[in-house]
């Protein structure tokens, strides 16, 4: 009885682990997102998605999942998640998308996009795009 205990004892803190790790995106309006951002003095990454799109669960479940990836946004954004089946996500694929998902958007914290990465890649990939886009962005004055 003991053993079981202690088995689901650590079983709970491994998993309380991994939800820390990852990506923890928002899904406030895009208002309160960028004032999240300018508190922290950080970009907006926004990630436009739906529930039966493939490459979007794939991200969910390897990339956006792993601890590196999660501290990597963590320092840097305050992320964003909208499904374009709903009304803010039908109106941000409208604005800024081709049809085409997912898709992740970079805003500076004056609303000005940044840039754009389309479709599903790995980690790393992800990571070095993300630091390209984010040199994008003019000093502040």
């Amino acid at each position: 009885m003991k053993t079981k205990t202690i088995l689901f004892a650590l079983l709970l803190a491994l998993a309380g682990g991994v939800a820390r790790a990852q990506v923890r995106f928002e899904t406030k309006s895009t208002d309160a997102v960028r004032e999240m951002a300018v508190k922290g003095n950080k970009l907006v990454f926004i990630d436009l998605y739906a529930t039966w799109c493939p490459p979007c669960r794939m991200m969910e479940r390897e990339v956006f999942s792993r601890k590196d990836v999660g501290e990597f946004m963590d320092k840097r954004f305050v992320a964003a998640k909208y499904d374009v089946d709903k009304p803010l996500g039908k109106e941000l694929m409208k604005e800024y998308g081709n049809g085409a998902i997912p898709l992740y958007l970079v805003f500076d914290t004056e609303g000005e996009l940044l840039g754009r990465i389309e479709g599903a890649s790995d980690a790393e990939t992800l990571m070095d795009n993300l630091e390209r886009i984010s040199a994008r962005q003019r000093p502040k004055k």
